[in-house]
């Protein structure tokens, strides 16, 4: 009862100056008074005092609801901490020219859709899967753009994935704008499953001094690492050694796999080379992450004055019961009852004339 009770309140107080009215019935009743000169003469009845109780009662009951109503009772909003399954995901999306491209390496026409167009409809569908998913989505290209912080509202993120439409740059800056898909994830409750989805078809040459700094902030955060690799048909794999010098620059995305392995963190790489298989390592990555997750629910705040109402008329519904039980509508009115006992009075008879 008590954690109850913070949560209440209501829109005008000075209402409530009139509850002690409340108290009236306890001096004054409402049934009719008996026409026996004593009460005591009379045997105890329990049931007699317990509807005595009961209508002093309802009477209470009546003008202490009206008075609450008056004042607009209600129940205050908060914020409840639940546990459901899912995972804090910070999507990082390239939006460099190449993913203006299909996945043939040609520009679409037609119905043909471009490897951007076709990961945003997929992660779309990815975002809202479950409830209690919450997503951060960071675009990048010559530099990283924030679209939409870690959120839980799906709504939102579906609105960002989708306006991401824009045609991207040439230049791949992987590193910033993995440092700022890391910036998303703050301080979080631990055991909270956290997972860096970056959707890509490239990548560029990550300066040695750059990747101590994100060494660290990956050896804080420690997210599962996913690279969803957009890879145009007939392109290296990132598997694949070059057939001349093995540098960062001959191979990047190459490289950059070997520093994701060398990182120290879960870590897994999708090689996609059309929307279904888009589609089905976003299922695959969903599978994955399902771990227990808290979440806040917002509960509004709640409207009492109806209750109260309802409250007020089951106590006046008592004591209109209680006024019709002392009516006997199948006894004729007191009137006619004292026209019926006192007779008319016989009339005087007639003398007789005198002869």
């Amino acid at each position: 009862m008590a954690p109850l009770l913070p949560s209440l309140g209501v829109a005008t107080p000075w209402w409530l100056w009139l509850l002690p009215l409340a108290g009236l019935p306890l001096l004054l009743s409402v049934t009719r008074r008996s026409p026996v000169a004593s009460v005591a003469a009379a045997p105890e009845d329990p049931l007699s005092a317990g509807l005595r109780i009961a209508l002093t009662a309802a009477g209470m009951l009546a003008v202490g609801g009206l008075v609450l109503a008056l004042a607009g009772p209600y129940r205050a909003g908060e914020r409840v901490t639940r546990t459901g399954v899912g995972a804090q995901v910070s999507m990082l999306i390239d939006r460099s020219g190449s993913m203006n491209e299909t996945f043939a390496g040609r520009q679409p026409s037609g119905e043909e859709e471009s490897k951007a167009a076709a990961s945003r409809r997929i992660l779309r569908d990815f975002v809202g899967e479950r409830a209690h998913d919450q997503f951060a989505v960071t675009a990048f290209s010559t530099a990283p753009m924030l679209v939409v912080p870690m959120t839980d509202r799906h709504d939102a993120v579906r609105a960002a994935i989708a306006a991401i439409d824009r045609p991207g740059l040439d230049y791949t800056n992987v590193a910033r704008g993995l440092g700022m898909a890391l910036s998303q994830f703050g301080a979080g409750a631990p055991g909270v499953s956290r997972a860096l989805l970056l959707v890509s078809d490239g990548a560029a040459v990550i300066d040695p001094r750059i990747q101590a700094q994100l060494r660290a902030e990956f050896a804080r955060v420690r997210p599962n690492l996913y690279w969803l690799f957009l890879r145009t048909k007939g392109s290296p794999s990132i598997h694949d050694k070059p057939a001349g010098e093995d540098t960062p620059q001959a191979a990047p995305e190459r490289h950059l796999d070997l520093f994701f392995r060398s990182l120290g963190v879960p870590y897994r790489a999708f090689e996609a080379e059309g929307a279904d298989a888009v589609a089905s390592a976003v299922r695959q990555i969903e599978a994955l992450e399902r771990d227990p997750i808290p979440y806040t629910e917002e509960r509004p705040r709640r409207d009492l004055t109806g209750w109260a109402y309802a409250l007020a008329a089951l106590g006046l519904l008592l004591l209109v019961l209680a006024k019709l039980a002392e009516t006997d509508f199948l006894r004729a009115p007191v009137r006619e009852q004292a026209a019926i006992a006192v007779p008319a009075p016989a009339a005087a008879p007639k003398k007789r004339a005198a002869a």
